[in-house]
C-alpha cells in the first residue's frame, strides 16, 4: 500500500520518487467516483539499464494518482522478469523488499513478450480493478496513464494507448510497422491501428482475455476481440533513455508471423485463389498451343517454359511453407503444454516460497 509521508500532520510528495513528468498530475481535479485498485505491469527482459528509472517514474505516477483518490492505496506494480541473463531481477527483488507496493513475478525461462505479459495479466486481475500494460523502457508516455483510468471511470472496460507520433522511431522502423497493420487490416484482422502493448484492461477484461487458450499469443489482436466497451488514448511516443531495444527485425517479423498465423486464414484462401488463377492461365494457355498447332505455327518457347517452371516451383514452395506455419501451430496446440511456469514471486515486500507454478486455463 503507498502510504503518504506526513511531516507536521501536512501531507508532502515522497522526495524519493519525485518526478516532474507527473508534477502536473497532483494538480488535477479531486475524484469523486470510487477509485479503483489499479495494477501496472511491467514485462522486463535485461532492462537492468533502465529499471531504476523506470521504478522511479511509475512510482512517483502512482502516488501522484493516490494522493488525487484516482486510484486505491493499494494500488500496485508488478515487474514480469521474462528470463533476463542481467541483473534485472535482483534489482527487482530490491525495489520489493524496500517497498510494498511492489510486486515481482519470474518466469523459469524466457518465453518472449507476449508470455511474460500474459503471465503478469493472470497474476493481477485477482488483486485489482483495472490493469495497465507498459514497457519497461517507458517510451510509451505514462502521463496517458490518467486519461486511462479516467476512461475506465467513464465505463470503458478496455482503454488502447495509440501512438499519435513515432518521430523516435527509424524511417524503417516507422515503414515497417504502418505496412503490417495495412497488412493485418487487408486479411480481416480486427486490430487498434498504431497500437501496441500500452492498454488498460478491466478485471473482466483480463478474464476474458485468459479465457483464449492458444499457446501462442498475439495479445494485441486478441484484446478487441473479448468485446466491452472500449476507447483510444492517443499519445507521442517517446525515446529510450537507456539501453537498446528488446525487438530487433527478427523479433519483429515473428511477432507479425504470430499474428497472422494466429488470427487468420486469409494466407490459405489467398493460396487456394492463386492456384485456381494459375490453373485458368493454363487453360488459356493450352487453347492458344492448340489453335498454334492447328494452324501450323511454330510453337516456340523454351525459355518461357523453363521459366514457367520456375516460377510454379516457387509458388509451390511458398504455398507448402504458408501451410507449414498452419499445421506446425496446430502441431503445437494439441500438445497442451503450459505457456509458462513461475520461478519466483515476490510479494509486498516477502519473497513467497520457491515455486516452479504452471499457469492453467479454465
Amino acid at each position: 500500500m503507498i502510504e503518504p509521508k506526513a511531516e507536521n500532520d501536512t501531507l508532502v510528495f515522497n522526495q524519493l520518487y519525485y518526478s516532474p513528468r507527473v508534477e502536473r498530475l497532483l494538480l488535477m481535479p479531486t475524484a469523486t467516483f470510487p477509485a479503483p485498485r489499479l495494477a501496472i505491469v511491467i514485462p522486463c527482459y535485461n532492462e537492468e539499464e533502465v529499471f531504476a528509472f523506470c521504478q522511479q517514474e511509475l512510482s512517483a505516477l502512482l502516488y501522484a494518482m493516490v494522493q488525487d483518490q484516482m486510484v486505491q492505496p493499494d494500488s500496485f506494480l508488478l515487474f514480469v522478469d521474462d528470463g533476463s541473463r542481467d541483473s534485472t531481477w535482483a534489482q527487482i527483488r530490491t525495489a520489493c523488499t524496500e517497498e510494498n507496493y511492489i510486486q515481482g513475478l519470474k518466469l523459469s525461462r524466457n518465453e518472449g513478450h507476449q508470455t511474460a505479459l500474459l503471465a503478469g495479466l493472470a497474476a493481477a486481475a485477482p488483486q485489482s480493478d483495472a490493469v495497465i500494460s507498459i514497457d519497461a523502457d517507458l517510451q510509451d508516455d505514462i502521463q496517458a496513464i490518467p486519461r486511462m483510468v479516467a476512461c475506465y471511470h467513464a465505463g470503458y472496460d478496455i482503454v488502447y494507448g495509440v501512438r499519435e507520433s513515432r518521430q523516435t522511431d527509424t524511417w524503417f522502423k516507422r515503414t515497417s510497422a504502418e505496412g503490417f497493420y495495412r497488412l493485418m487490416a487487408i486479411m480481416g484482422v480486427q486490430q487498434v491501428f498504431n497500437h501496441a502493448d500500452f492498454r488498460l484492461l478491466s478485471q473482466r477484461a483480463v478474464k476474458g482475455l485468459l479465457r483464449y487458450a492458444e499457446r501462442n499469443v498475439y495479445i494485441r489482436g486478441l484484446v478487441p476481440l473479448v468485446g466491452f466497451p472500449s476507447t483510444e488514448v492517443t499519445y507521442t511516443r517517446g525515446s529510450r533513455t537507456a539501453g537498446e531495444s528488446k525487438y530487433p527485425l527478427s523479433k519483429m517479423l515473428g511477432l507479425a508471423m504470430e499474428g497472422i498465423t494466429s488470427l487468420t486464414i486469409t494466407p490459405l484462401r489467398l493460396i487456394a485463389a492463386l492456384g485456381c488463377f494459375i490453373c485458368l492461365l493454363s487453360v488459356i494457355a493450352a487453347l492458344y498451343v492448340l489453335v498454334q498447332k492447328f494452324s501450323n505455327a511454330t510453337v516456340a518457347g523454351w525459355s518461357s517454359l523453363i521459366l514457367s517452371i520456375f516460377f510454379m516451383g516457387g509458388v509451390q514452395m511458398l504455398s507448402l511453407g504458408i501451410l507449414g506455419e498452419y499445421i506446425g501451430k496446430i502441431y503445437l496446440e494439441t500438445k497442451h503444454r503450459p505457456r509458462f511456469h513461475i520461478e519466483s514471486v515476490l510479494s509486498r515486500g516477502a519473497l513467497a516460497p520457491h515455486s516452479d507454478h504452471t499457469e492453467e486455463n479454465d
